[in-house]
């Protein structure tokens, strides 16, 4: 069972603003779009916070894939993403049914903020508000984009 996404995109530069206003911004990194659906739990954070800075797509000496987000001293900027969870195999409105309640992602969101912070340090994660309505500013490098789920068993309580 597939739980917890984030669609990645390898950055020279990001921001993200609300009301007007800069809620953050980074130089070269990542973009991490997030989301979360129901059953998922802090091991899926935990999971994905260790992941994140470690996953090799930043350029080597020979321009090869080799370098991680921590190797390279980058940052990263988190995006809530509700979205991630739209399904349109039916009609032509998603349906967002999978997607995690509100006051469930906004805790899941917090905790992954939190955990990301003390992996990577706090100077180097940035983040958009969570439910606002954002316009997201970025370059990116490659282009690279990547999906990554978090995959395990189906335990007994896990909402279906």
């Amino acid at each position: 069972m597939l739980f917890m996404r984030v669609l990645i995109q390898r950055v020279r530069r990001a921001s993200v603003t609300v009301d007007g206003q800069v809620a953050g911004s980074i130089r070269e990194g990542m973009v991490a779009l997030v989301g979360f659906r129901e059953g998922d739990t802090a091991q899926e954070i935990e999971w994905m916070t260790h992941k994140l800075p470690e996953l090799r797509v930043f350029g080597d000496a020979e321009g090869k894939m080799n370098r991680s987000l921590r190797e390279m001293d980058g940052h990263i900027l988190v995006i809530s993403q509700f979205t991630l969870y739209g399904d349109c195999r039916k009609g032509n409105r998603p349906s967002f049914m999978a997607a995690a309640r509100p006051e469930t992602a906004m805790t899941l969101y917090d905790e992954f903020l939190d955990l990301l912070r003390a992996e990577l340090g706090a100077e180097r994660v940035a983040a958009g508000v969570f439910q606002a309505h954002m316009q997201l500013e970025l370059v990116n490098d490659g282009p690279v984009t990547l999906l990554l789920e978090r995959e395990r068993e189906r335990e007994p309580g896990d909402e279906k």
